[in-house]
């Protein structure tokens, strides 16, 4: 028989995260909303609770046994309750940290995985939305060219969240080369990167999200 209730250990982070939801993030979510933006303590004591850190092995210097997805459903839902800015917000670090623990090569595991076991949250974020209609993320108008031994970027993106601050983001792109999306690493203050003015959304008001243009 088939059973959907969460482990032990599943339902004290459920039970953590909706106390912190329903404690912290509830009572000044509308203030949030009128300020595009959550205040910074509220946004660590979130990621002190150790949604993602949990759900890092062991053996990449987390304190799980295992990546989970239905681990992250559950914390997430319940940051939701809260507010869906803010559980945008503390669980955009998983963007960056699931791709690169499930897809990453052994030498950017060991240089990037850290980043996610700090007490604040790491300066990344993903870039995948682009803006123009009929984007699909399979499809994206953003090319990676091979030059001299590296990649070459040249396209644009959109909602890209904490951007203005990111001292990485993972792009999603077109390997033109390999015919397929490949995501690249690129550093925020990389040459050719630039990071337009945080953009006025009609929801989910309280997490700043930013344009962002590669050129070469």
């Amino acid at each position: 028989m088939i059973s959907f209730t969460p482990t032990e250990e599943q339902q004290m982070l459920v039970d953590a995260v909706r106390r912190y939801s329903a404690n912290d993030v509830r009572p000044v979510a509308h203030e949030s909303d009128e300020h595009c933006g959550f205040p910074e303590d509220v946004v660590n004591t979130g990621w002190e609770i150790g949604v993602l850190p949990g759900n890092i092995p062991e053996d990449l210097g987390g304190f799980g046994d295992s990546y989970s997805p239905v681990t992250g459903v559950l914390a997430y839902e319940e940051l939701a309750f809260g507010d869906l800015s803010l559980a945008l917000h503390v669980m955009a670090p998983a963007l960056v940290a699931v791709p690169i623990m499930l897809e990453g090569t052994d030498a950017q595991r060991e240089e990037f995985m850290n980043l996610f076991l700090d007490e604040t949250p790491p300066p990344v974020t993903a870039a995948q939305i682009e803006p123009r209609i009929l984007f699909h993320p399979h499809r994206p108008e953003t090319v990676a060219s091979a030059k001299n031994g590296h990649f070459v970027l040249n396209g644009q993106k959109a909602y890209v969240p904490l951007a203005d601050g990111a001292e990485w983001l993972l792009v999603y792109a077109w390997n033109a080369d390999a015919e397929q999306v490949d995501g690249f690493l690129v550093r925020g203050d990389a040459e050719g990167l630039t990071v337009g003015a945080q953009e006025r959304l009609m929801g989910v008001r309280a997490l700043p999200t930013f344009p962002v243009t590669l050129e070469n």
